[in-house]
């Protein structure tokens, strides 16, 4: 019976990592203007979600920087636009922007970020999307996020 008990609880404990990734993604960029996804799937079950960007080119972030934008599908031009506004002493966002949802700063090529949000404050109805608000980028380097059960 002890041995049963003992495997039961490294199961579970065994398992924790697991469950874990799912509230987090990396995300790559590169020089050539691309994330290496299209979509991001959270589980709605996730208290917080955490995506880590890495820049895998080699330019600095003055010349081929990228960064990653969570809004509403609806606001993505307009925030895309202010952020250029913002410019590159603001990583091209405008932070005090109730649209911008969550943000990294920009980096550039062999750098690596991350940023952490409360999944509570998205909506399963809505629909969101991500982007590289550097300027010129955003139109190409984007994708889609969406809440799963």
């Amino acid at each position: 019976m002890l041995v049963k008990a003992t495997f039961a609880v490294l199961l579970s404990v065994m398992t924790l990592p697991a469950f874990a990734a799912d509230c987090a993604v990396t995300v790559e960029s590169n020089d050539a203007m691309q994330f290496n996804t299209k979509e991001i799937v959270i589980d709605k079950t996730c208290k917080d979600f955490t995506v880590k960007l890495l820049h895998v080119g080699k330019l600095p972030a003055a010349a081929m920087g990228h960064n990653w934008v969570l809004t509403k599908e609806a606001d993505k031009q307009a925030v895309a636009t202010e952020g250029m506004k913002a410019g590159a002493a603001k990583d091209y966002v405008d932070d005090s922007d109730p649209r911008v949802l969550a943000h990294t700063k920009v980096i550039g090529g062999g750098e690596e970020t991350s940023v952490t949000f409360d999944v509570s404050k998205l909506s399963a109805d809505e629909k969101y999307n991500f982007f590289c608000s550097f300027p010129g980028h955003y139109a190409i380097m984007h994708g889609v996020v969406k809440l799963s059960d």
